[in-house]
């Protein structure tokens, strides 16, 4: 349970930060977890949900008592004198720092059907649905990237409630501006007219057509969901 890490060496409570790397050597061992003497005269809690990615159902197969280990501060709180420790290392990109628009460096690291999942050192990787690999169609993620290739990656969308963060590598269209006369802005022409009623008679023969295609796409994201749900619990 030992890492490389460097450690700022606090002397309290109040110089903990989430995230910050300590030194500890193990106290006591409890079927919840490890009390880790960290040098401030206050012990941390390190849970056993936070001795690694992969779960762990004994204690005593990874820690042992008088053992020093390298941890992380995953939260603190001074006025309860509470400590939560982890072991594993925080990500180079919080949450809190990721936003609509950002470009970043990342690794492509898994390949689906409807896209790809790219590191981009946040705690999840992020998802380049298959319609933002490129400007033009894409029929196969494999036709643009492979697996493990370094690409640039744009953010559009950040849902940090259900830590998912939808990625594009699409270059940016470029703004347009239409001039319009404004006497004439809300004028249609006759063929917009024309176009205008074609929809119309049109509309009952493609209400079947549409509903088969909205059910097609509510399966398809279905699938994609239970794909992303399988990779973020390591399946």
């Amino acid at each position: 349970m030992t890492e490389d890490v460097t450690t700022n060496a606090p002397s309290k409570i109040e110089d903990l930060k989430p995230g910050m790397a300590v030194s500890g050597t193990v106290k006591r061992l409890e079927l919840y977890g490890a009390f880790v003497d960290i040098g401030i005269g206050q012990d941390g809690l390190l849970h056993i949900s936070q001795l690694g990615k992969t779960k762990v159902r004994n204690l005593e197969d990874v820690l042992k008592v008088g053992e020093t280990i390298q941890a992380f501060v995953l939260k603190v709180d001074a006025k309860a004198g509470r400590i939560a420790l982890t072991t594993i290392k925080p990500p180079d990109l919080p949450w809190e720092a990721i936003s609509q628009g950002q470009t970043y460096q990342g690794k492509v690291i898994r390949m689906e059907k409807f896209g790809v999942f790219v590191d981009i050192g946040a705690e999840r990787p992020g998802m380049v649905h298959v319609s933002e690999l490129a400007d033009g169609f894409v029929k196969d993620p494999s036709d643009i990237v492979s697996e493990g290739q370094e690409v640039t990656v744009r953010v559009l969308k950040v849902n940090r409630g259900q830590r998912k963060i939808d990625l594009s590598m699409r270059e940016q269209a470029e703004e347009i501006a239409n001039i319009i006369d404004e006497d004439d802005e809300n004028l249609p022409t006759a063929m917009e007219m024309a176009f205008r009623r074609a929809n119309a008679d049109d509309d009952g023969a493609n209400e079947d057509s549409r509903s088969k295609r909205a059910k097609a796409s509510k399966k398809r994201r279905q699938e994609q969901a239970e794909i992303i749900a399988r990779m973020m619990r390591g399946d």
